[in-house]
């Protein structure tokens, strides 16, 4: 009879968890540093477009636009 070989993965150390762990909080600082970056981004884009408005009621008009997409 031949014997079946059975590949068992070893368990992670200690140090591979710690690693892993900070894997995860330096990618999950990187998306809080992306999506504040995006955050910004969009509140420039927003003072541009209002502040291109040629009077008050323009201005009025504009951020009720926003508003609505929101």
């Amino acid at each position: 009879m031949a014997r079946s070989m059975q590949m068992v993965a070893p368990e992670p150390t200690q140090q591979e968890h710690a690693m892993f762990a900070y894997f995860l909080r330096i990618i999950f600082e990187l998306l809080d540093r992306a999506e504040e970056l995006l955050d910004r981004a969009e509140h420039s884009r927003r003072d541009t477009y209002l502040s291109s408005a040629v009077d008050l009621f323009e201005l009025e008009r504009r951020m009720r636009l926003i508003e609505a997409r929101d």
